[in-house]
């Protein structure tokens, strides 16, 4: 066989694996496996998954090289990122008649105007998640911030509280709590949030974004920030090792984040029209639907309302009616010297 045409029979074969295969960067956990199968038996193709932990290692992943991937599921910021470098492919919406699914809601946002880019897949609320049981106990209130920073609320569960270890997420909740917008960029009022917390800190367990589902779960911890689909999978865990207690969750009246992740196509990806495919594939209420029903995420399409099993549906922590939805917030992205403000802050933070 000569040199040239074994050069070309290795392209072929590598076209023909390309032709075949969805490559899908996604947050671990975030799809059902049901879905996926359906889906590559409807295209006869093959959808190949990589996972991130958080939008700061995929888009430190990306910055590094990372290249080849069809779709990802950025969170808002994150994807205001993705758009201001240049390295999103715009949707064709001619092949996403499925779109008119979305609730308008969560359409146009400030991150991508007119979704040029961005098709929402679904969102998690950062919340208070709580045991029934020893709260009521205790007498604590669960509507309020007040009872992850004060004191006087703090020394009823002192060692038995966890927040986010997550320096966006804990100083949003500070800020809300002292009356700003999650969005605030004022230094003055970011240092008013580092001296709560660091006043609340002694009272806390750990700063927790893994195992406090576990920890809520087998009771070691009583009263945790943190994420809405988090605190749906402990009380499901707890109800299903029979434990004697339940996990709930509450939106603080001073108002909370809301993280919306959407499906964008990445410039480097080889498959565009595969992309659109599966993207209008998961347009579809049922293949929509399954996620919530799994992990217990809010759904932004209005047509997976009616595949949604009804206890997640109305719980209003996941679906939030219109006076809370009114008080939550999308987190905007920073610029480089607010992140360098931002992390010298999480740094005194830290060490007190």
């Amino acid at each position: 066989m000569t040199r040239g045409l074994l050069l070309f029979l290795l392209l072929l074969a590598g076209n023909a694996r390309a032709d075949g295969v969805l490559h899908l960067y996604n947050w671990n956990n975030y799809i059902a496996e049901e879905t996926i199968a359906r889906f590559e038996a409807q295209c006869a193709c093959r959808v190949v998954q990589d996972y991130y932990s958080d939008n700061e290692e995929m888009l430190a992943k990306l910055a590094a090289g990372a290249s080849g991937y069809d779709i990802i599921v950025p969170t808002g910021n994150a994807m205001e990122s993705l758009i201001r470098q240049r390295a999103l492919r715009p949707l064709d919406k001619s092949m996403l008649p499925k779109l008119k699914n979305i609730n308008p809601a969560y359409l146009d946002t400030a991150f991508d105007p007119g979704n040029q880019f961005s098709v929402p897949y679904a969102y998690t609320l950062t919340l208070i998640g709580y045991n029934v049981e020893k709260m009521r106990e205790l007498g604590l209130p669960t509507d309020t911030w007040a009872v992850i920073f004060e004191p006087k609320y703090l020394e009823k569960v002192k060692g038995r509280i966890t927040v986010l270890d997550s320096q966006r997420e804990l100083i949003a909740a500070a800020l809300k709590y002292l009356g700003y917008s999650a969005n605030d960029t004022d230094e003055a009022h970011w240092k008013q949030a580092r001296d709560l917390i660091i006043r609340a800190k002694p009272y806390w367990a750990a700063f927790n974004a893994s195992s406090y589902i576990k920890e809520l779960t087998v009771g070691d911890i009583w009263l945790v920030h943190g994420y809405s689909n988090d605190i749906f999978q402990a009380n499901l865990d707890a109800q299903n090792a029979g434990r004697k207690f339940s996990i709930a969750s509450s939106i603080p009246k001073q108002g909370a984040v809301l993280s919306l992740d959407s499906m964008v196509l990445h410039k480097t990806g080889p498959q565009p029209d595969l992309a659109h495919q599966f993207i209008n594939f998961m347009l579809d209420g049922k293949n929509s639907a399954e996620l919530t029903n799994l992990i217990g995420s809010g759904n932004p399409n209005l047509d997976a309302m009616r595949y949604i099993k009804p206890e997640i549906a109305q719980n209003q922590a996941i679906f939030p009616d219109p006076q809370h939805l009114a008080n939550l917030e999308m987190l905007r992205d920073l610029d480089r010297n607010q992140r360098r403000i931002l992390s010298r802050i999480w740094t005194e933070i830290k060490l007190r």
